[in-house]
């Protein structure tokens, strides 16, 4: 039919559905070929998504849902209608179950035109892959959409959906959880595949090595923590359960794997903290003395924040920061680790309140920032509070501004995260010790600070008041003494620990005999 659209560049249904997945950062394709699907296959090899043809739609289906463990974008597995999505079966309850993202594509009989809308729903079987708990996903392809061609500028792809939004515990529930592991005499984390998934090895290896705790991987939670690590008790897997008074499940199911958290292989009196992504999850088998609902790194870090071991580390300071922080307040924040750290913990519920190093990662913009949002909020939202988070080493770019901020007597808290350097500093005994037989410009390593550096002096010198604090009583006590009276600005120097050390590990409990 001759018109102006007859000369318009023409694009395939199966092109139109590899570049709908290709948008959404899919990268992985797996599966057998056949009538309807085989130009699909042939779409991703021309525009870039790997093709890996498989002899079993099974053995395809377990693949392309590895690659969403592996990768947190899901897989995909390519099958034919009928045999073909059956012997898919397998892999997608085996998604399920192991929670990972995958998507599955079948091929079905030829519909009327009028269900090519149902296309548009691919963003959504990506985002149903991966939120919440990850699973499988299918999706029916109609034979005549495969061959269809349509005009290319009227083909309209959906922006890659967002990465799945990370979910914190709440915090009653966080402080119990952290009472009951201080409170055990014979500890036990068990790290799941869940924790894996959510990438928490960091924090969860902070956890294990500032706690001391004995740690046990199921078979796909091996390596967040290396098996090497002294904390690992996997060679005494079956002692370490049977006599752990307190367990923490992080990202892990008492299922057949874990004896389903029944005597005789744990203690009768055993209590559960389960930490899951998944609220279904939570309860299964046995009554947890506590329930973390969330993501696995993101509650490891808030329980790294309710660590009580002196000195101070970044999460504890800005676990209390946050606890008592004004919703409504402006947060302004630069340094390295200080910056950093804070931008996943100190959070915000108002637009236009967070102001940091931006794009740029401009260091010494942090107190002309504070003043600016200080004056702004007099003018137009009197009352507001500006919390001002500074790294030591940031506050020593602006740091004189302090005179700026008590002439003009603003209500800004200033709080000086003190780690004694940049990025890491030493404590006063190891700084002594290097200069004992050099000059500093010879011994002092270039990102040492000179250490417990007054600099809430530097507030009270013109003013304002000023509070020096190595606890986290301290911290909240100075911190609920600021918020309450905006009389005057304030400065709270908060000192951390300056570089992270390993406890001497004591696991007696597993090797004490049980008489």
């Amino acid at each position: 039919m001759p018109g102006s659209g007859s000369s318009e560049e023409q694009v395939s249904g199966a092109k139109v559905i590899v570049q709908a997945l290709k948008t959404q950062n899919v990268e992985y394709m797996f599966g057998v070929v056949g009538i309807p699907v085989t130009e699909i296959a042939l779409a991703a090899q021309e525009l870039g998504i790997r093709y890996i043809g498989m002899r079993n739609e099974q053995a395809a289906c377990y693949a392309a849902s590895a690659v969403g463990y592996l990768t947190g974008r899901p897989g995909v597995c390519l099958v034919v209608s009928g045999p073909g999505l059956i012997h898919a079966l397998s892999g997608m309850a085996n998604a399920n179950m192991n929670c990972w993202p995958l998507i599955v594509i079948g091929g079905s009989s030829e519909r009327n035109q009028e269900t090519m809308g149902a296309f548009q729903e691919f963003p959504q079987a990506v985002r149903s892959s991966i939120y919440g708990r990850p699973g499988a996903c299918y999706i029916d392809i109609p034979a005549d959409f495969v061959t269809l061609q349509g005009n290319v500028n009227s083909i309209k792809y959906k922006e890659c959906c967002l990465p799945p939004p990370v979910s914190m515990a709440e915090t009653p529930a966080v402080c119990k959880a952290a009472s009951v592991i201080r409170n055990a005499k014979q500890p036990l984390l068990i790290i799941g595949k869940g924790a894996a998934y959510s990438h928490a090895e960091d924090s969860i290896r902070k956890l294990v090595e500032q706690c001391n705790l004995p740690f046990l991987p199921t078979p796909m939670g091996k390596g967040v923590v290396p098996d090497n690590h002294p904390n690992c008790v996997s060679s005494a897997r079956s002692r370490a359960l049977q006599l752990a008074d307190v367990i923490v499940l992080f990202g892990a199911r008492l299922n057949w794997i874990l004896h389903f958290g029944l005597p005789p292989r744990y203690r009768a009196d055993v209590k559960f903290i389960q930490i899951d992504i998944y609220a279904e999850e939570l309860g299964n088998n046995v009554r947890p003395s506590v329930t973390l609902l969330g993501d696995a790194n993101a509650v490891s870090k808030q329980e790294l924040a309710s660590k009580r071991s002196l000195p101070m580390n970044y999460y504890t300071v800005f676990y209390h920061v946050q606890e008592q922080l004004p919703r409504d307040c402006f947060i302004v924040s630069e340094g390295a680790n200080t910056m950093d750290i804070g931008r996943t913990v100190l959070q915000n519920y108002l637009p236009r309140h967070r102001l940091d190093a931006g794009s740029f990662g401009t260091m010494g913009v942090g107190l002309g920032f504070a003043i600016a949002a200080a004056v702004v909020a007099k003018d137009r939202s009197p009352g507001k509070r500006v919390v001002c988070v500074e790294g030591d080493s940031a506050f020593g770019f602006s740091g004189m501004e302090v005179e700026t901020i008590c002439r003009y007597n603003l209500p800004i808290i200033l709080l000086v995260i003190n780690n004694n350097g940049i990025y890491q500093g030493f404590d006063a005994d190891t700084w002594e010790k290097m200069l004992n037989f050099q000059e500093a410009v010879t011994a002092a390593p270039p990102m040492g600070l000179l250490p417990n550096s007054h600099y809430e002096q530097v507030m009270t010198a013109f003013g304002g008041k000023g509070y020096f604090v190595k606890t986290p009583e301290e911290l909240q006590n100075s911190l609920r003494q600021t918020l309450e009276d905006a009389s005057k600005p304030c400065l709270i120097n908060i000192m951390i620990e300056p570089q992270s050390t390993r406890k001497a590990q004591d696991f007696h409990w597993l090797t004490r005999s049980n008489m």
